[in-house]
């Protein structure tokens, strides 16, 4: 197929070149203008279920943090250890 339309494309290799290029510009424009546009409500991305059905749960349910940054105490994300200034290396020999 592909080879019969390089045939059929006049005015030698430049012509080829460009009439190529312009089938593939109008091909692309066709499908992201037309074809995808019709195609996209029978495509099930739209279809997202947050949560199992089946158990009940969701993410609704779960609580999110304060949105000005302040962490709270008991967070669990307390660092284990001090974070003081650091001592000076000692001098190897």
């Amino acid at each position: 197929m592909y080879a019969w339309i390089w045939r059929k494309l006049p005015f030698g290799l430049g012509g080829k070149l460009a009439g190529s290029a312009v089938l593939l510009g109008v091909i692309g424009a066709l499908l992201w203008y037309v074809i995808f546009p019709w195609a996209e409500p029978l495509l099930p991305f739209d279809d997202v279920q947050v949560g199992d059905p089946d158990s009940g749960y969701t993410q609704l349910d779960e609580t999110f943090p304060d949105p000005s940054g302040t962490p709270e105490p008991g967070d669990g994300h307390d660092i284990p250890y001090d974070t003081g200034e650091t001592p000076a290396p000692t001098p190897s020999r």
